[in-house]
């Protein structure tokens, strides 16, 4: 079926446009991306939180531009994993997946942490210990899962509106106060560069974390089987998502630390933001904004573990993994079960082990390899394989990757560490798999025309 043509019978309906792909990919970002890190890559780029939201939407829009190319050449696929497996090696997309694998599994465990954090924050959660809290969100993540609760498209474009009416409310009551405020020029230059704070290699570092503000614009491709002309807008509306949350983010982070006043401080950096609020406009907006970041998280955290889920079983029914478990589906519910546990006991374990900054840091270390093997499938494929010589074919895929892997080996030593390991012992048991790579693991169909 082309573009032009009407759907099949039992077939989806291309009916989203542009703009409703725009509005879908905010929805999955969140317009609150950047409250929850905000201390944490304060504190990490002292100061220059603003700073490493601009470089990172850099290095986020080259890669957006890949992957919409890329989602063009794979209108159904969709995925780091196949675009790689593809395009370079079925043995390199076998490690982009196992990274990636490493990418979803952390992001419910970061996303149960910062619950947490949030509801500690309050009055009445500190009646109850965090640890508590860390066992009911987990166990909250997974029990919505099990039961296949299901986020409708309606009920996202309420909550992306809602988010966007707290954002609109902190900038309002935060240019209050700063118009009460004695600023000097100074004072407004200060969150784009410090001569008294700032070190290259710390805000490179602090980018590293704030890429997560654009985690998950890959998610838009998944809908390339109900889009108006996807090999156009797909791409179009991945790279304005990116430029969309990279201002509005900058704009958040900025008017945060004009009002705070320095980068440090925090009583909790992983609650920054909402003590931010407080000062700007009082309990009132402190309420608004944490009741907000709980609920978004929860969001995402419910999102984030059934995409896990799905990514374990995607790679265990491609052999990947192995079948039997991974690739298992309960008969009743139609639901992985077992990789719904799985993801739901790492969580839980994860949050008990790891504080917010490591895990964000872990997380990246799966993502930047992802993005990294993303943009340069995108090269291979449009300027060396399809011999389109032009200077957008060579110069956005290759900046992406230039950004990228400067930002993954600026990550702390740490998350290099574990990332390793981690990718390691991928890679021994695709070797025991395949015995030696001698035979592929994972088997592509042929890259489509």
């Amino acid at each position: 079926m082309t573009e032009s043509q009407p759907a099949a019978a039992g077939s989806l309906k291309r009916t989203l446009t542009l703009w409703d792909l725009v509005f879908y990919g905010v929805v999955i970002i969140q317009p609150v991306a950047p409250m929850g890190i905000y201390g944490v890559v304060s504190m990490k780029a002292e100061g220059h939180v603003v700073t490493t939201i601009l470089i990172g939407m850099c290095a986020m829009l080259a890669t957006a531009f890949s992957y919409g190319k890329m989602a063009a050449a794979y209108p159904s696929a969709g995925s780091a994993f196949t675009y790689v497996g593809q395009e370079l090696h079925p043995s390199l997309g076998y490690a982009t997946g196992w990274s990636m694998v490493m990418d979803y599994l952390l992001n419910p465990v970061i996303c149960t942490v910062l619950c947490s954090k949030l509801v500690v924050a309050t009055e009445a959660g500190r009646m109850l210990p965090e640890a508590v809290w860390v066992l009911f969100f987990a166990s909250l993540f997974t029990g919505l899962n099990l039961r296949g609760v299901k986020q409708s498209a309606r009920t996202n474009e309420l909550l992306a509106i809602f988010m966007g009416v707290v954002v609109i409310l902190f900038l309002g009551s935060a240019l209050k106060y700063l118009l009460g405020a004695s600023l000097t020029g100074g004072d407004l230059v200060r969150p784009f560069y410090d001569p008294a704070t700032f070190s290259t290699g710390k805000v490179l570092a602090g980018t590293s974390l704030a890429a997560l503000t654009y985690i998950g614009f890959d998610g838009i491709s998944t809908l390339s089987e109900e889009v108006e002309n996807p090999r156009r807008n797909i791409l179009l509306a991945t790279v304005y998502t990116c430029l969309a949350i990279g201002i509005l983010s900058a704009l958040e982070v900025y008017t945060a630390q004009l009002v705070w006043g320095n980068w440090n401080g925090f009583t909790s950096v992983e609650t920054a933001f909402v003590e931010i609020a407080r000062k700007a406009g009082g309990t009132f907006l402190f309420t608004i904004v944490n009741a907000t970041l709980l609920v978004a998280t929860i969001g995402s955290g419910m999102g984030a573990q059934l995409g896990a889920a799905r990514l374990l079983y995607g790679m265990g029914k491609s052999g990947a993994l192995p079948r039997p478990f991974f690739g298992a589906v309960a008969p009743k519910s139609g639901i992985p079960r077992n990789n719904v546990l799985l993801v739901g006991a790492f969580a839980l374990l994860g949050a008990y082990l790891l504080s917010y900054e490591r895990g964000a840091e872990m997380l990246n270390f799966g993502a930047f390899i992802a993005f990294m093997g993303v943009n340069l499938a995108a090269f291979v494929r449009y300027f060396v394989r399809a011999g389109k010589k032009t200077a957008g074919n060579f110069f956005i895929p290759l900046i992406g990757l230039f950004f990228c892997f400067n930002l993954w080996w600026n990550l702390s030593w740490a998350s290099m560490k574990w990332g390793a390991l981690w990718l390691g012992i991928g890679l021994i048991y695709g070797a025991i798999r395949t015995k030696g790579f001698r035979k592929e693991l994972v088997t592509f169909d042929a890259p489509p025309e």
